[in-house]
């Protein structure tokens, strides 16, 4: 009787607990929702045959998702990082130290599950790898400031995509299994060019994401950037650029994918006025108050963004399960998107995030990582 009593009395508890973790204080709602159209707009890119992008036709826009919603997930990776490592307030001493090794083997974790995700045959670029090493790159600017964080991101934006260009044209590509050898280390989204964007995101985790002049002027800037830079784009594509191409031409591209200068800055600017957007649409319209009501609409796809690693994690292996059981393979492409799973991959992963959010909490394993992570660190600092 006493242990029924305290079960029915703990499990609203512990829902009342998981309720205020999604939607409390301390929770920046707006981030998290940037994370679910992230990780959507991820699937949409894998499970979905897109058109290339015209601004100007509707009929493509679901084009949108190739190439900015991976960058998307990339400068959110860095605000996330911002925000672990003391926000407005970076840690310093001993703390820094505890977050820097913490982070140093969260990229470990992270690649090993990047590694086993590849591992299931499903074909897709898994990004954990590039992830992994992006997270070490990192550590020494952990105590810079906003404004040098953006300096530095706005000179790798310059200057990578020449550095990365420069590499692909070295004859060790033409050497059979050396693009096999890439997805170790996530060369699809190759961290030269990348680090661009999580140092961004780093800088933007810096700021003061809760004023309402922040969000605003992350909306504006990021659609500036990237309508000046979508703009200064040759106006036909080199998606599949011949070998003969110049360099320049390799470079000055907002092609998806092409590690180009424009599409540097245009995608990049594109994630940083989503990021803002999300956050002015779930800011509170009332004093005092936590999520405003486009916020609490968006919660389903709140949750979902509460645990990135989760989802993605869990739609390569659902992909990978379904696809051998349907298909007899996990790798014919055209074959499982011709089963149209999107919609259902994007509602029972709103559905699944949602209530496990609800009833358990954190998801599994962001909480699995998060117990390594710790228990890591604090073996190593002491």
């Amino acid at each position: 009787m006493a242990a029924g009593a305290e079960l029915t009395t703990g499990r609203p508890g512990r829902l009342a607990a998981n309720w205020r973790g999604l939607n409390g204080p301390a929770r920046l709602a707006g981030v998290d929702l940037a994370r679910g159209l992230a990780v959507i707009g991820m699937l949409a890119a894998h499970l979905l045959v897109t058109d290339d992008l015209v601004w100007t036709d509707p009929a493509t826009w679901t084009g949108i998702v190739d190439g900015r919603s991976s960058i998307l997930f990339a400068t959110l990776a860095g605000i996330s990082i911002g925000l672990l490592t003391g926000g407005r307030a970076p840690v310093r001493g001993e703390r820094l130290a505890r977050a820097a090794t913490g982070l140093a083997v969260r990229a470990l974790i992270i690649w090993v599950l990047g590694i086993l995700l590849i591992a299931t045959g499903v074909p897709v670029y898994v990004i954990l790898p590039a992830y992994a090493i992006l997270f070490l790159l990192v550590l020494p600017l952990l105590t810079l400031r906003p404004v040098v964080l953006f300096g530095i991101a706005v000179g790798l934006g310059l200057v990578t995509p020449w550095v990365y260009a420069a590499i692909m044209t070295l004859p060790v590509w033409r050497t059979p299994g050396v693009e096999d050898a890439s997805l170790l280390i996530g060369w699809q989204y190759p961290f030269v060019v990348w680090s661009t964007f999580i140092v961004a995101g780093l800088g933007v985790g810096r700021l003061d994401l809760r004023s309402g002049s922040v969000q605003t002027a992350l909306v504006l800037f990021g659609a500036g950037v990237a309508a000046i830079a979508y703009g200064l784009a040759p106006p036909e594509g080199r998606r599949d650029a011949a070998a003969s191409a110049s360099l320049v031409d390799a470079v000055w591209t907002a092609e998806p994918h092409s590690s180009g200068v424009l599409e540097v800055f245009g995608s990049g600017g594109f994630a940083l006025a989503v990021v803002g957007l999300c956050l002015l649409v779930c800011r509170p319209w009332w004093r005092g108050g936590v999520v405003g009501p486009l916020g609490w609409a968006a919660l389903p796809l709140r949750a979902l963004g509460s645990m990135p690693l989760t989802a993605y994690a869990g739609q390569i292996l659902a992909w990978a399960i379904a696809a051998t059981i349907l298909l007899g393979s996990p790798s014919d492409l055209s074959g499982f998107r011709a089963l149209h799973p999107f919609g259902s991959f994007v509602f029972w992963s709103i559905v699944g995030c949602t209530a496990w959010a609800l009833l358990m909490g954190r998801g599994p394993l962001e909480a699995v990582v998060a117990a390594a992570v710790r228990r890591t660190a604090s073996r190593i600092v002491r």
